[in-house]
């Protein structure tokens, strides 16, 4: 039985790799041309980036997919950060150091909040019990129905009920009491493309794996090792990939896909679909479905759309880490304003990550590589990116002025991707960097289904369908869609 994946993200290849272990015949298009999808790589002028992904949490998900395909060894290698993350605020000295160990972490704090120790342990303890809670529950199933879903929901613990109704912000401001740890440790909302003021307090799980559960990682070599150690192992299981072919139409017989069309006309024949291209924009563009219209994809909610920076120095930055986010001193006011373009990017915040400090080869003999991610509106209320030398002039002069080096002065590779560029290279809807938004009413059954509302032998696997962004949900996503594809279609180990 042929299975056709229409794309090479993360989801994709592990869906891919899971098919073709339960004797599934397997072949992948994808527009871009290369595999990864959003975890992709730029090359240029001698440097080396990751294109969006620097570090992620839940490494399990990643033991749990290597043991189902079989294989005997994961094909790349994760390196488990101590310092998390630096935090710098706009007209401080201090800088901010997020450790894992939590006798450091509480060092950090100790002068603007007294007690953080037990406070943070209280804050994690209530975390834990929603993830462990939850997990498995709700986060790793199927749902057949949004009444499936619904009855889910009924089983979770009644003492988890309020996080339903809290923002990440409340939850925040229930625990602690400076601002300096009410906004670094609600940054983990920005990580989901939102803001901490309408994020759900659920999500403040993010800091329990972040801080405890799991910690976080990056990949020796960079983050695109993880696609290049899939593409060879798909390479060994048979799987074939092609690449500059974008899927613009399809063919059916009654209430069964026979075909995808690429923009050259060919069409590209299986038994079964899996997308992965996002699943609404899918709903949308290809299969025009009313509940996808335009107008009705305007309503939904999306996430924030990247603005990103790729900067080759001619220096080494001595005393910036690896991971750096640099804040303002507006914090509720940038939140609010800056989803719907009502605030000037002149002073914007924005997450810079000095690639080589974790991977030398990826600039020349003392140089550096930079990447900068600037959270920005999408294209529904910002589609005009004419002034993106401004924005990028604005972070440049920024980090500058806040590290004490005239980056301007070391820029000898620059490379810019507004949310025009991103939309186009990986058909994001209007920019959206992450997909859809993940409030209460668009996530679990709320979401876009993994499964074709009319085409039987078509499924979903990715961001905007279940269970949600980030690179472990896209693992769990391909364990789910094979689920349902197993289900119906049975292992065909020949």
């Amino acid at each position: 039985m042929k299975a056709l994946i229409i794309g090479t993200g993360l989801g994709a290849m592990t869906t891919a790799m899971r098919l073709a272990s339960r004797g599934y015949h397997v072949e992948m298009v994808e527009k871009y041309h290369q595999p990864g999808g959003r975890l992709n790589q730029l090359k240029k002028d001698g440097f080396t980036f990751d294109l969006g992904p620097t570090f992620f949490s839940m490494t399990y998900e990643f033991d749990e997919f290597i043991k189902d395909v079989g294989l005997k060894q994961m094909p790349f290698t994760f390196r488990e950060l101590d310092v998390l993350y630096t935090v710098n605020f706009r007209g401080e000295d201090k800088r901010y150091m997020i450790y894992r160990d939590l006798d450091r972490l509480a060092k950090e704090f100790e002068e603007v909040e007294p007690n953080f120790r037990e406070k943070m342990e209280k804050f994690l303890a209530g975390a834990a019990r929603f993830f462990h809670d939850t997990e498995y529950l709700v986060l790793k199933r199927n749902y057949d129905s949004l009444f499936d879903y619904l009855l889910t929901l009924l089983r979770v613990p009644i003492r988890h009920s309020p996080k339903l109704l809290r923002s990440v912000w409340s939850e925040m401001e229930r625990h602690f009491e400076s601002r300096e740890v009410k906004e670094i440790f609600s940054l983990v909302a920005f990580f989901l493309g939102a803001t901490p003021f309408d994020t759900p307090a659920i999500y403040t799980i993010l800091s329990y794996t972040e801080l405890v559960h799991d910690g976080y990682h990056n990949v020796v070599g960079g983050m695109y090792k993880i696609v290049e150690g899939l593409k060879k192992e798909l390479d060994k299981a048979g799987v074939v990939m092609h690449f500059n072919t974008e899927i613009v139409d399809y063919r059916y017989e009654g209430k069964k896909l026979t075909a995808m069309v690429d923009q050259n006309g060919k069409t590209w024949e299986a038994d079964l679909f899996v997308v992965n291209a996002d699943a609404a924009w899918f709903r949308h563009k290809i299969f025009k479905r009313k509940k996808f219209s335009e107008p009705k994809m305007d309503k939904l909610k999306w996430t924030l759309a990247p603005f990103t920076m790729y900067l080759g120095l001619d220096t080494k930055l001595k005393d910036t880490p690896l991971h750096n986010y640099f804040l303002g001193d507006n914090f509720k006011e940038y939140s609010g304003k800056i989803f719907k373009n009502a605030i000037k990017l002149d002073q914007p915040y924005y997450y810079v990550n000095v690639v080589s400090k974790s991977d030398p080869e990826s600039a020349p003999e003392g140089c550096e590589s930079l990447f900068i991610l600037c959270p920005v509106p999408d294209m529904r209320n910002k589609p005009d990116w004419s002034d993106r030398d401004q924005v990028a002039q604005n972070i440049i002069n920024d980090v500058s002025d806040r590290i004490g080096v005239d980056l301007r002065k070391h820029i000898i590779s620059q490379t810019v991707m507004t949310p025009v560029e991103w939309g186009e290279a990986f058909n994001l809807y209007k920019g959206s960097g992450l997909g859809l938004g993940h409030d209460l009413d668009q996530i679990g059954g709320f979401r876009p289904k993994n499964y074709d509302e009319v085409y039987g032998n078509v499924f979903y696997v990715g961001a905007s369908t279940l269970p949600g962004t980030g690179l472990p949900m896209a693992v769990i996503s391909s364990k789910l869609v094979v689920e349902r594809i197993t289900k119906k279609y049975g292992s065909l180990h020949s």
